[in-house]
């Protein structure tokens, strides 16, 4: 019996369709994402003692400081504009931040963006930092031995392998979002460095390190946005004046 050849024509829709049915279902997915909301936005304008500029990779935040400086990634599906507000607290304390705007608003996309940066800016001392997955993209970064981190800071957020570095980590005890389970099992496993300081901000969730609204999965916060984020920027400059001395 003979077999009856498909034209070639349908062959190639069918081969298309196997790309771009997943393609735009990729591209739909990332399109919806937190936005920065309208107090993020006047965040991005500085303050009397911090000028805000747009450089190639995102925002720098330019205090007093001059020898120390964070570079920050976003979280996962979340406009980075929306951590202006945190950023500028940090750099009122004195240490200037770079603020990533990342492919897709997702920093596991562009996670080496740290490493660049700081090879173009004259610092004494370089903090990594991250919220939730950008967090996460931040230990990733700082677990490839590519470049030396003074320190690194976890927001929401744990290692998948071993760090070396003076490590913050901070989380709201209200998180719902955060692994608690992966969170421990770093724990277990030594992944956590021995300077690790965690800090548990009472009545904080996941959402409020930024200005973005509620996350979906959140838990409910009984402390305002700016009080969690003055904590989380106090503990930050702590952790830099006592871990990461000049």
């Amino acid at each position: 019996m003979k077999r009856i050849k498909k034209p070639m024509h349908r062959i190639l829709i069918a081969a298309l369709g196997l790309i771009i049915i997943p393609a735009a279902s990729m591209l739909l997915y990332f399109a919806v994402y937190y936005h920065a909301t309208d107090s993020a936005e006047a965040a991005l304008e500085g303050s009397a003692g911090v000028t805000v500029t747009s450089v190639d990779e995102g925002y720098l935040f330019d205090g007093y400081g001059d020898d120390a400086a964070l570079i920050f990634y976003p979280g996962a599906k979340v406009e980075a504009d929306a951590y202006a507000p945190l950023m500028l607290k940090i750099a009122e304390q004195g240490t200037d931040c770079f603020l990533c705007s990342m492919p897709l608003n997702f920093a596991l996309f562009d996670k080496d963006r740290a490493r660049r940066m700081a090879d173009k800016y004259d610092y004494d001392r370089w903090v990594l930092a991250g919220h939730s997955l950008g967090g996460a993209a931040a230990a990733i970064l700082a677990e490839s031995r590519t470049q030396h981190w003074d320190g690194l800071v976890l927001l929401a957020a744990y290692p998948t392998a071993e760090l070396r570095e003076p490590t913050l980590s901070v989380y709201g005890s209200e998180d719902t979002v955060l692994n608690r389970d992966k969170y421990e099992e770093a724990e277990s496993l030594n992944y956590w460095s021995d300077e690790t300081t965690e800090i548990v901000i009472q009545g904080g969730n996941h959402a409020q390190f930024g200005d973005y609204g509620i996350q979906k999965g959140d838990g409910e916060a009984s402390i305002p946005a700016e009080q969690q984020q003055d904590e989380t920027a106090e503990a930050i400059a702590r952790f830099i004046e006592e871990k990461i001395p000049e």
